[in-house]
């Protein structure tokens, strides 16, 4: 997917049209993306279930079978505007999922 490098859009923050240069978001992992999602040991010591003398075996994640698991190709790649302007920066709502993103001669995979 091919973007521009910089581009006129709205800027919340000055609340007029003003000059945006067009970056990419740095890639995290999922664990770091999701760090309090289900069977994770930091969700589970949040809930201080974690403490105490008992059988800590109890929050390990369970045994994965000889399955066939779907693996996604694409990154969602979120997308930050910078104003010229003021300087600050404003993300799209939704990321974008692609392969990768050209924006103008920069490639982000």
């Amino acid at each position: 997917m091919k973007l521009p490098k910089d581009t006129r859009r709205y800027c919340p923050y000055c609340k007029k049209h003003t000059k945006q240069t067009v970056t990419t978001a740095k890639q995290k992992s999922r664990s770091a993306t999701h760090p309090l999602s289900r069977w994770s040991t930091s969700r589970a010591k949040k809930r201080s279930y974690r403490s105490g003398y008992g059988n800590l075996g109890r929050f390990s994640k369970p045994a994965v079978k000889d399955r066939k698991r779907k693996t996604k190709i694409t990154k969602r790649i979120s997308v930050l505007y910078k104003c010229v302007e003021c300087g600050k920066m404003k993300g799209i709502k939704k990321a974008i999922r692609a392969s990768r993103i050209e924006i103008g001669e920069k490639i982000s995979k």
